[in-house]
């Protein structure tokens, strides 16, 4: 089955509204319009708090823009961006698209108003790349601090909306060039390589896409959902992946009512489903420290037709198609993410004869992305060079 394309998705008719400027220059929602926005569209603009500025930003701006949710119709997804002090280049400054790991489903857990889940070691992170020249903007995703559950892993709409945030931050900013590349981290390493197979299609011509860095990169997670079941699996996991798979079953559930997922989830299954839509990754993994997942289940998953397509359609990771050159970096010690995913991938990529650079870390997940640096910044430069 092959992934979803812009094209391919339900459209409906939605009721938009315009952006307006206010006397403190914040635009913020006005009445609704007549007809759709263009995706990228800005409906509200304001200066990003500096305790949330990444260390070394010149400026930072938050932004709710326009994108897709995951039945094809507009929704609204917010952001920030960050740029370098001093004055831009000529031609502006060259973008890259942050697409960030896992916080949470709670509108609370957006990075944008909230700061990453890892300060510790995102903030770094992108402050290299903000040192080396580039500006940042970094979407929140559809659905997390908007309106809506935000669907988890479901790539396309995570595609959409970094694509659509590079159109709005430019939108606002002159100063930003229309050149980009994306980068991400677990959830948002698929994010990355997803958002690199659609980045032309869903850019068009006003953008400039030069390639994609995905580290700890969740692919063929679907897999591992096909067994799930009444007592599948038996024993209690470590408590990061229990609160993954919680929150792909609160997305999924969301993303497709039409499952009526809760029949398959017992009360404890359905308590769990609906405390991973109010609890940021943090205190989410301690409230599930210890639950068996077998035990969530009140039938078999597989009983959903077609369910390796369903799960594919909704985050499998595409193995063909990609235009521009891709870095996947992947830490052997990796137990959120491990290891075989990332090799899978990659070497379905190679058979494919797909622009891919992979490197491997002896250390964990984010230690991948500590790691990956002194290998994806030159990789980077070249992409822009």
């Amino acid at each position: 089955m092959t992934h979803r394309s812009f094209g391919s998705r339900r459209r409906t008719a939605f009721a938009l509204v315009t952006a307006a400027a206010v006397a403190t220059g914040t635009l913020v929602l006005a009445a609704p319009a007549a007809h759709a926005e263009p995706a990228g569209t800005v409906t509200e603009v304001a200066a990003q708090p500096q305790e949330l500025w990444i260390p070394g930003t010149g400026s930072a701006q938050r932004f709710t823009y326009w994108s897709t949710g995951p039945d094809g119709a507009p929704a609204l997804s917010s952001g920030a961006y960050y740029t370098p002090p001093g004055p831009a280049p000529e031609g502006g400054w060259p973008v890259l698209a942050w697409a960030h790991g896992t916080t949470g489903l709670a509108d609370d857990c957006a990075p944008s108003t909230a700061g990453p889940a890892l300060p510790e070691r995102d903030n770094p992170y992108l402050s290299r790349w903000l040192s080396e020249g580039y500006a940042i903007v970094a979407t929140d995703y559809v659905g997390l601090g908007t309106p809506g559950v935000m669907p988890y892993l479901d790539g396309t709409v995570e595609a959409h909306s970094v694509v659509d945030s590079v159109k709005a931050a430019r939108a606002i900013d002159p100063e930003l060039s229309n050149r980009w590349a994306v980068i991400g981290q677990s959830q948002g390493g698929g994010a990355a390589i997803i958002t690199a197979r659609y980045a032309t299609e869903f850019g068009g011509d006003e953008l400039d896409y030069r390639g994609a860095v995905g580290t700890g990169v969740p692919a063929n997670i679907e897999l591992t959902l096909l067994p799930a079941g009444p007592g599948f699996p038996p024993v209690a996991l470590p408590k990061g992946i229990t609160a993954y798979v919680f929150y792909i079953l609160a997305g999924l559930r969301s993303a497709h009512p039409e499952l009526d997922l809760n029949t398959f989830l017992t009360p404890e299954g359905r308590n769990y489903t609906d405390l991973a839509e109010q609890q940021c990754i943090g205190e989410f993994e301690e409230s599930v420290a210890g639950v068996v997942l077998g035990d969530a289940f009140s039938r078999p998953l597989s009983d959903i037709p077609d369910l390796l397509g369903l799960l594919h359609d909704y985050m499998g990771v595409p193995t063909s198609g990609y235009d521009r050159p891709l870095f996947i970096g992947q830490g052997l010690r990796d137990t959120d993410v491990p290891a075989p995913s990332a090799l899978s991938l990659v070497a379905a990529l190679e058979a494919n004869g797909e622009p891919v650079t992979f490197k491997a870390y002896d250390t964990d997940h984010s230690g991948a992305l500590v790691q990956s640096q002194d290998d994806a910044v030159p990789f980077v430069r070249g992409l822009f060079a």
